[in-house]
């Protein structure tokens, strides 16, 4: 379907190349995965093959066709961006319809082709709404919808899946699944490791090389034999963490429930047993295990990360209170009486589906939106009657990079820092401490919005910890992060945790929400399941699903909820993204 010979793209002689000598053929009629992180090539890639770019060296072939020789190869290609391309302020079926137009599908065939993508991806309901208000999971099936009018020959899809609930993401899944068995080729590109184990191949880039191409099963027995699980106590997890990752015997080392996950380098068995002793438990590998491995391991030198050596925080002590916390807009109903209680040195995961209510209820305990009804606290401080005086005892990462890019990294520190309270010696000890425990100096004097992204994060995260708040609430905080960059991220806030503060997260990730001590799972507002994440596994267990992950406890939970509530999902979902004031606001 798609050939790559020697393929080098250079975007300047400055930098090194964003492809380099790639040679690959993508058959058809699979789901070929795309993976990597950020800067690893992938979008290069798809606009190479959809004929958007022309290699600087080597020769592209798609459908037989040379790109450079001519485009009528895409009249049979479908490419659908990482970011919403459609127009927001058209209906569904307007925007169907003006792509039908653009794409030449003839006028007979518009109307029949476009209420079969409306019933099969499931947005006839919505088809009359506008198209910047429905929630992430929507959008990209209206993308998909969009591209599939042409009935296409090839489907390449930039991160359709980034930034969407794991229910969205399994409905996107059984969408392109048709489509590849009625024989289209699919490219689909993503940074989540656990999407590469679902397709027919894998195209596993990173910094522009590519280092396996196969089905992902070969590519995850490399490490087959090497990957354990060790339950540990509680309380160590953490510290534990980071003293198994300096091992020469460890490739990696991460927190899954009450156990530590381990993956051993080859021929390690041996050592390993001083490491972790006698109740390592072999456990079958996972794709990102294979990655790990591949990038050779989290670099010792990024493990034992500086803090500033205070543990004497009382971690029995309650900092954030959430007592029946509701926000209505208009007669849409956003939180609906959540509580919750979280403790110093705790995480606490929040998750859910898009539109659930997580983002709204962050915004009340961060202190930026009153909720209608309830009550918040945050280190002791009614969030309703001194909401400034609690904003100083809260650290707030937002999902996309939300600082000033055009403001130095250390402009950023310096003027976030005031923001918070700090000034004078005060403010300059906390920006030298935030660009040296955050390895930033370097860049200090440089543009943040010139930063790669994992640096990025690394400034988002400084800024939300620089004045030591009590609590740090995360949201999404790696999203399109690489594993490893999101390795050291969480070895940074484990230190956190371990000198008292307590971090509150939303993620997608379902790997990551095993590093919470506890989670609540919010649909429609409500909070359905509030456990440890091993309880959380427990209670879905079955016959059916002895061994269930997270993420199948989270659907399970969430089908078990749809169940028992007697209200249509469809409505309940047409009247939180539809027109008017209440839908728009939420």
């Amino acid at each position: 379907m798609i050939q790559f010979e020697q393929v080098t793209k250079s975007f300047s002689p400055a930098v090194p190349p964003a492809l380099q000598n790639m040679t690959a053929e993508i058959p058809a009629g699979a789901i070929t995965g795309l993976v990597g992180p950020d800067g690893a090539g992938k979008t290069t890639f798809l606009r190479l093959a959809a004929g958007l770019l022309v290699p600087t060296q080597g020769r592209i072939s798609v459908l037989g066709r040379d790109t450079r020789q001519g485009l009528e190869f895409r009249d049979h290609l479908a490419y659908m961006p990482q970011k919403f391309g459609l127009y927001e302020d058209l209906t569904v079926l307007e925007n169907l319809l003006l792509y039908a137009r653009l794409r030449g599908v003839p006028r007979a065939e518009r109307q029949a082709d476009i209420e079969r993508l409306l019933g099969f991806t499931g947005l006839t309901p919505f088809q009359r709404r506008l198209a910047g208000n429905l929630s992430g999971g929507m959008k990209q099936k209206l993308g998909l919808a969009c591209s599939m009018l042409i009935r296409p020959k090839v489907m390449l899809l930039d991160e359709p899946g980034v930034g969407v609930d794991p229910i969205s993401r399994r409905e996107l899944w059984k969408i392109v699944s048709e489509q590849r068995d009625q024989g289209v080729g699919i490219v689909w590109s993503t940074p989540y490791l656990d999407e590469a184990e679902r397709c027919d191949h894998v195209l596993v880039l990173y910094q522009g090389r590519l280092l396996f191409f196969g089905p992902p099963k070969e590519f995850t027995a490399r490490v087959q034999s090497r990957t354990f699980l060790v339950e540990v106590p509680g309380q160590e997890r953490r510290r534990l963490t980071r003293e198994w990752l300096m091992d020469p015997a460890v490739v990696d080392t991460r927190i899954q429930g009450r156990r530590l996950r381990v993956v051993l380098r080859a021929g390690a068995d041996a050592a390993a047993k001083q490491v972790a002793g006698s109740g390592m438990v072999a456990v079958e590998p996972r794709f990102e295990d294979a990655f790990i491995d591949a990038l050779g391991g989290v670099p010792k030198e990024r493990i034992a990360l500086r803090g500033n050596g205070s543990n004497d925080a009382d971690h029995h002590e309650e900092v954030v209170a959430a007592e029946n916390l509701v926000q209505r807009f208009g007669r849409f109903t956003a939180v609906d009486h959540v509580s919750f209680r979280v403790r110093r040195g705790e995480v606490f995961g929040l998750l859910g589906p898009n539109g659930a209510g997580k983002s709204t209820t962050f915004r009340m305990l961060c202190g930026l939106a009153a909720p209608t009804e309830g009550r918040a606290t945050v280190a002791g401080v009614d969030l309703g009657k001194a909401r400034a005086e609690a904003r100083r005892h809260v650290g707030y990462m937002a999902q996309k990079f939300s600082l000033y890019g055009n403001l130095t990294v250390r402009q950023n520190l310096e003027f976030f820092g005031g923001v918070y309270g700090l000034w004078g010696t005060r403010l300059a000890d906390a920006v030298e401490r935030s660009l040296e425990e955050l390895e930033l100096r370097p860049f200090a004097d440089g543009n943040a919005g010139l930063l790669p992204l994992g640096f990025k994060q690394r400034l988002a995260l400084a800024v939300a910890v620089m004045h030591r708040p009590a609590v740090v609430f995360l949201d999404e905080p790696t999203s399109g992060v690489d594993p490893l960059a999101r390795r050291e991220f969480w070895l940074r806030i484990d230190r956190l945790v371990e000198e008292g503060a307590a971090v509150i997260v939303t993620t997608h990730f379902m790997d990551e929400a095993e590093y919470c001590d506890r989670l609540a799972l919010i649909n429609r507002g409500r909070v359905i399941a509030m456990d440890t994440p091993d309880a959380v596994r427990t209670a879905v267990q079955s016959p059916d699903l002895p061994h269930p992950t997270l993420e199948d406890a989270f659907l399970a939970l969430l089908e078990r909820a749809e169940n028992e509530d007697p209200k249509d999902r469809k409505a309940v979902a047409a009247e939180a993204v539809g027109g008017g004031k209440e839908g728009h606001a939420s």
